[in-house]
């Protein structure tokens, strides 16, 4: 759903049943100055906002990044790598760091 599109009726596949909507949906609308009044997530709860923001953020940051890059190569060295499963663009870094003397 895109921000701002407000569901005026059930719509199936959203994530919720039937019984779901039907026990939420008599649920008074706002008024506009109750509207007014709201405010965002991390103003009311500055705390809790940094605690979630803090998690979010992924893993640490590595002391040797990697860099996402375009490169062709021959189709039987992806597959010869990608047959040996899982982590395969990891051992074919290791395999070009050998080859480079690193």
């Amino acid at each position: 759903m895109k921000a701002g599109k407000t569901v005026k009726g059930f719509e199936d596949g959203r994530g919720y049943s039937r019984e779901d909507w039907d026990e939420v949906s008599d649920n008074p609308e706002l008024t506009d100055e109750q509207i007014a009044e709201l405010r965002p997530f991390r103003e009311v709860f500055p705390d809790l906002a940094a605690a979630i923001e803090k998690k979010l953020a992924g893993r640490p940051k590595s002391d040797n990044p990697k860099r996402a890059i375009s490169i062709r190569l021959d189709a039987e060295v992806i597959d010869r790598f990608k047959a040996t499963g899982d982590g395969w663009q990891s051992r074919m870094n290791e395999a070009l760091r050998k080859a480079v003397g690193l």
